[in-house]
């Protein structure tokens, strides 16, 4: 008993750390006028945190109410005008898929052929998102787990850095200061219905397991509400800004249990590969851009290789269509989903079939002496 107590002490004191250095970490970033200064102060704060070997980690039920608060709040930035747009995502998700793969190619021929890496990490490492089936895939196969993390997680916290500053100059220097967007006031039964749909379509969405489901959930309820005009009502920002706060956490404890030694090795090549998946994702947004005439902002969201919920999020705070942005990194998730457990296996066979050799070669060296 005394031995939990103690656990439990410690787990508390961790996540108190945590939040607190969270929340100064957001003062200073909004103090310092940067955008978005409510996720991007806490991602910094926990990054640092979790390289310096504390257990940044959210307790389940502190993500799920972040995720869900905040897939209201992106979804009530939809509106009616949104549906005309609708007809031109299907040849937007064509593209964004074509740009996958050649970000996908390029990190593979960089971290395989010039750095060297085996085929399984080299592959695995370069495939953008979806960390929890690549992770799960990888684990199947001899993969070095260690590379395919790090390569990731850096790569979401350099995406982050990268077009947070990025969507400032597109959006106009007006949003560089701006923590977060204006709720609208409105009565208490447009709450209540908000609150009820988003809750029930959060739990479906869950329980069906689809992808960052509960908040994705939330923001399908939230955006028929508005889209529909049933509502026009956004989050509070006393809900709204704990929950920005409780999302740098969680993608700055993606480095949690991290050495910083490793974290170094393996920076460069992070590097890399984030400079390279910008460059394949990048030529198919702007042929997006130039071809299907999508607004450049919306279109670098979108396709951008990142977590759906951190990007969801930018999308509303930079007032770019958040339901856009989430149906194309689903659809990517989706994609890469059913894909890995097909490259699992192939990867799989082929070590096998290089044993198999080299345990011929080694047998067939041996045989002439005896």
């Amino acid at each position: 008993m005394k031995v939990a107590g103690r656990a439990a002490f410690s787990r508390l004191r961790g996540l108190g750390i945590t939040i607190a250095a969270a929340l100064v970490g957001a003062v200073v970033a909004n103090a310092l006028g940067l955008p978005v200064a409510w996720l991007l102060g806490p991602v910094v704060a926990a990054t640092i945190l979790s390289l310096s070997g504390f257990d940044t980690r959210l307790p389940e039920a502190l993500r799920t109410f972040a995720f869900f608060v905040l897939g209201v709040q992106a979804g009530s930035g939809v509106s009616p005008e949104i549906a005309s747009q609708i007809a031109l995502w299907p040849l937007s998700f064509v593209i964004q898929l074509v740009g996958v793969l050649l970000a996908v190619v390029l990190c593979y021929a960089y971290l395989r052929r010039l750095l060297g890496w085996d085929h399984a990490s080299a592959l695995f490492a370069s495939l953008p998102g979806a960390l929890s089936f690549v992770v799960a895939a990888a684990s199947e196969t001899k993969a070095d787990m260690g590379r395919v993390v790090i390569i990731q997680s850096i790569r979401l916290l350099m995406l982050i850095a990268a077009l947070v500053p990025l969507l400032g100059a597109l959006e106009g220097g007006d949003v560089m200061g701006s923590s977060i967007r204006p709720s609208v006031d409105g009565s208490l039964a447009e709450y209540a219905l908000m609150f009820s749909l988003c809750a029930v379509t959060a739990f479906l969405a869950a329980k069906l397991n689809v992808p960052g489901g509960m908040m994705l959930g939330a923001l399908i309820g939230s955006a028929v509400l508005h889209g529909t005009n049933a509502v026009a009502v956004s989050l509070p920002a006393f809900l709204a800004l704990p929950s920005l706060v409780l999302l740098g956490i969680i993608v700055g404890s993606r480095l949690n249990g991290i050495r910083p030694k490793a974290f170094l090795q393996l920076l460069v090549p992070s590097l890399g590969c984030f400079a390279l998946s910008l460059v394949g994702t990048g030529l198919a947004g702007l042929a997006a851009v130039t071809f299907v005439d999508l607004p450049a902002p919306n279109v670098a969201l979108a396709y951008a290789p990142g977590a759906l919920e951190a990007l969801t999020v930018l999308a509303f705070q930079f007032d770019i269509d958040p339901a856009y942005v989430a149906s194309h990194h689903v659809v990517r998730f989706f994609a890469i989903a059913m894909i890995v457990p097909f490259l699992a296996k192939r990867v799989s066979r082929r070590e096998a079939r290089e044993e198999f050799g080299a345990g011929s070669a080694k047998d067939g060296s041996r045989a002439p002496g005896e």
